[in-house]
């Protein structure tokens, strides 16, 4: 539990980078789907470990 806490908050580009999938896409997930995403301000915030359990959990091929 601890590595969560100190996880670094990743942003749109670089999930998009880590997913190899473009920025549009995780934009749609977003609106469309449960990705774990955090609004800070007017950016989109994520940690790759939640991502990474989104992507597991299948629910992400909705």
């Amino acid at each position: 539990m601890e590595e969560y806490i100190n996880e670094p908050w990743s942003s749109l580009d670089e999930v998009a980078s880590y997913l190899g999938v473009n920025k549009d896409t995780i934009r749609n997930w977003i609106k469309k789907t449960d990705i774990p995403a955090h609004k800070i301000g007017r950016q989109w915030k994520f940690k790759l470990s939640e991502v990474d359990a989104w992507i597991k959990s299948g629910k992400s091929a909705m």
